[in-house]
């Protein structure tokens, strides 16, 4: 193993071009130069709007590796996250969804170093998930940034999603990662506190993006492994229903957080959850 710059695997969905550009910043920010994209649009996608996402990735500097169009079944991401990896070759990769935005105060080479040093194949990451001052769904000022659009940090995933919000941030070439880069079976991860996975999923959009993946799963048009997909998506229109459209901020415990700096209690509470961490039980409901 070595600990040269990791490339970027991603696989990006129908997001804002901004939201593209920010995410390629952010990235090249720590020192990364290599990355492999794989862009999926569903049917639902027009034209326009997969044209512009394209061409904002080519005026970066960077060429998709792979575009597919269809329904986004549960094992979409998994397949051609697979096929980037198998592209990028040996090494370590950096596995990161569009709107995830992982930071390395040690450095991403220190990060791998020590990984390897502990003869692990990977390194974990948390999700602090992002939002806006009052909870809303709103878009973002390109000019001020993600970070002053969604000041508040938590658990948000953990705590309404009850998804996993456990991440494989960085994994070897030789090491296989479950579906949603959750897991690697067999190959636990050693760092302690996790990587923090600073998660803008809570823009302008995603009710509606959440409330299409809950009507897809359920009539079996996005085929899913399990009934968690569905089930998840649910509960997030529960709380955004019962909140007035909004994430409960004050209910969720949100505080400031920023990009630039880990939050003191990050250290403690994030591993807890980490070490505690359960699926919820199986519900039909």
């Amino acid at each position: 193993m070595t600990s040269s710059m990791p490339p970027v695997i991603a696989v990006i969905g129908p997001v804002e071009p901004e939201l593209l550009t920010a995410f390629t910043t952010h990235y090249r920010t720590l020192g990364i130069t290599r990355f492999h994209l794989a862009f999926h649009f569903p049917d639902h996608v027009g034209a326009d709007r997969r044209q512009a996402l394209l061409t904002t990735c080519r005026d970066l500097g960077l060429a998709p590796r792979i575009t597919s169009t269809g329904p986004w079944h549960e094992t979409t991401n998994g397949g051609l996250r697979d096929e980037l990896r198998r592209g990028a070759g040996e090494g370590w990769h950096l596995l990161a969804d569009s709107d995830e935005l992982q930071t390395y105060p040690d450095g991403l080479t220190t990060t791998i170093a020590d990984a390897e040093a502990d003869r692990c194949g990977t390194v974990r990451g948390l999700m602090l998930d992002r939002v806006t001052a009052d909870g809303s769904l709103t878009g973002w000022d390109t000019a001020d940034g993600l970070d002053a659009a969604y000041p508040l940090g938590g658990f948000v995933t953990h705590r309404v999603v009850r998804g996993d919000p456990r991440k494989i941030v960085l994994a070897h070439s030789s090491v296989q990662v479950a579906s949603g880069n959750h897991r690697a079976p067999g190959h636990p991860p050693a760092n302690r506190p996790p990587v923090v996975v600073h998660h803008f999923k809570w823009r302008h959009g995603v009710d509606d993006d959440v409330r299409r993946r809950a009507e897809h799963s359920a009539d079996c048009t996005w085929k899913s492994l399990s009934q968690a997909r569905h089930t998840e998506a649910r509960r997030v229109l529960a709380h955004l229903q019962r909140n007035g459209g909004r994430i409960g901020v004050r209910q969720l415990g949100l505080r400031p957080v920023t990009l630039a700096q880990t939050p003191t209690w990050w250290a403690d509470e994030a591993q807890h959850l980490v070490d505690t961490w359960r699926p919820p039980a199986r519900s039909f409901g």
